[in-house]
């Protein structure tokens, strides 16, 4: 257990952080799956939209690193892509 007052203090803001970035993270996991599972490209689309929107908000406020990002929505742009391919 910590003994100093900073130290009491950066425990009670990790603790914060922590809770704040898994709701985050559970988030993005969340709009990841929606669109997967999408099987139409207009709704695959809408929620691309929603999860690309979101990333980019994560990146800014340093929950994740840009280029992981970058990577996630690419992949995830191409999934989309792919769906227009395949009809």
């Amino acid at each position: 257990m910590a003994n100093h007052k900073s130290a009491k203090k950066r425990i009670r803001t990790n603790e914060r952080r922590r809770v704040r970035n898994k709701a985050s993270m559970s988030s993005l996991k969340t709009l990841t799956k929606k669109v997967y599972d999408s099987k139409e490209k207009a709704n695959a689309e809408v929620n691309l939209k929603e999860a690309i929107s979101f990333i980019d908000k994560t990146v800014s406020k340093g929950r994740i690193h840009k280029n992981t990002a970058a990577r996630r929505k690419s992949a995830l742009t191409r999934f989309v892509n792919k769906l227009e391919a395949d009809k």
